[in-house]
């Protein structure tokens, strides 16, 4: 990456819910780390709350959720819907694992950011979070 930020973005990364598969979640904490980003890895089984919460607290330019358990239309649409509510309106929603493309779609027209599926490559995934934090940066 060769755009240079004020201060290295910070990413949450969290497991919400049942789901137990974390090894992604671990890949995609390194990855992005090793692109120069701070990453504060939740663990797993966390909720809504608990992953706004942590947003909050550690002052997070993005959350990058992991889910692998088909909840992905519960827990997208109340991550969002606690971020209105505490005004973290520059607080990038994004995440990955296995979702249909249409529900894909209708999580991006609620506001979640691009959604990652299987095969994504680590680059892309850093690529774009850093150029969607530099977007909300520049408001």
């Amino acid at each position: 990456m060769s755009r240079e930020l004020s201060r290295p973005v910070r990413v949450l990364v969290a497991k919400v819910g049942l789901d137990g598969h974390d090894r992604g979640a671990k890949v995609i904490a390194t990855a992005l780390r090793d692109a120069g980003m701070e990453v504060i890895y939740t663990g797993l089984r966390q909720t809504p709350e608990m992953v706004v919460n942590a947003a909050l607290q550690e002052d997070v330019d993005a959350i990058g959720v992991s889910i692998l358990s088909g909840a992905h239309m519960t827990v997208f649409p109340k991550i969002i819907k606690l971020l209105k509510e505490k005004e973290m309106n520059d607080v990038l929603l994004t995440g990955g694992g296995i979702i249909p493309e249409d529900d894909m779609k209708t999580l991006n027209e609620m506001g979640v950011g691009r959604l990652f599926a299987p095969g994504a490559t680590m680059s892309e995934i850093a690529e774009y979070i850093k150029d969607r934090v530099k977007e909300n940066r520049s408001f």
